[in-house]
């Protein structure tokens, strides 16, 4: 169990990352309540499919060029779902807080499309569908290792009938993570199918925009000091 550790600074409304959560968990109810037929639709049709994304000049007909943001907001199952609104909720809110709303909106959103074309380009020719914001959530826990290198966050453990709690790095969490989808990756489909290269162009690509952003963060955290 994770909880968040104080901070010094003044609140200020963070409402980029409960909508996104909110979206997702209602597109998967919406989902999960319609027909297998309609189901089976909507992820063919709205989430990034390889073999469809990179035919020839297919990419700019119709609306095929959103399908890598429209497949954010669509996940596998529920274990898919709360695995990465998880790791959103941990790393998104102090993300968000730093680089301020509309920013880290805009990481989500350029972070996980960047992260779906790259793993449709690493399975061109698949014609299974993917679908999920891991990439986006990739890119928020590249973009916070960025700026927080050395932060960390407050653990809770179970320990029978008492609960610990202690200080935590997050650059471990996020170790963690990671190792945890290259097991998964290892694994195989067995254990569901996870496009790691999305995975890593989404972690790189938020490392790079925190390192772009770092001015704007600075002087934005020096305003709210005061």
């Amino acid at each position: 169990m994770f909880v968040d550790v104080p901070s010094r600074h003044r609140a200020h409304l963070r409402w980029v990352t409960p909508l996104l959560v909110i979206t997702c968990v209602a597109c998967y109810l919406w989902l999960m309540l319609s027909s297998p037929v309609t189901r089976d639709f909507v992820l063919g049709d709205w989430g990034t499919v390889p073999a469809h994304l990179f035919r020839r000049g297919v990419i700019f007909q119709g609306w095929l060029w959103l399908r890598p943001l429209t497949s954010l907001f669509m996940h596998a199952d529920w274990l898919h779902l709360l695995g990465n609104l998880l790791f959103l909720v941990i790393f998104g809110l102090p993300a968000e807080r730093a680089l301020g709303s509309r920013r880290f909106l805009l990481l989500f959103l350029v972070g996980g499309a960047f992260a779906n074309l790259v793993g449709a380009w690493t399975l061109s020719g698949q014609l299974r569908p993917i679908v999920g914001c891991s990439g986006a959530v990739s890119a928020i826990l590249g973009a916070y290792l960025a700026l927080f290198p050395r932060a960390q966050l407050g653990l809770v453990l179970p320990l029978g009938l008492y609960f610990q709690f202690i200080r935590v790095p997050a650059a471990l969490l996020i170790g963690m993570w990671v190792l945890l989808q290259l097991l998964f990756t290892w694994a195989g489909p067995g254990f569901g199918t996870v496009v790691w290269w999305a995975h890593i162009a989404g972690f790189g690509l938020g490392i790079l925009f925190a390192v772009v952003s770092r001015g704007a963060v600075e002087r934005r955290l020096r305003e709210r000091s005061y």
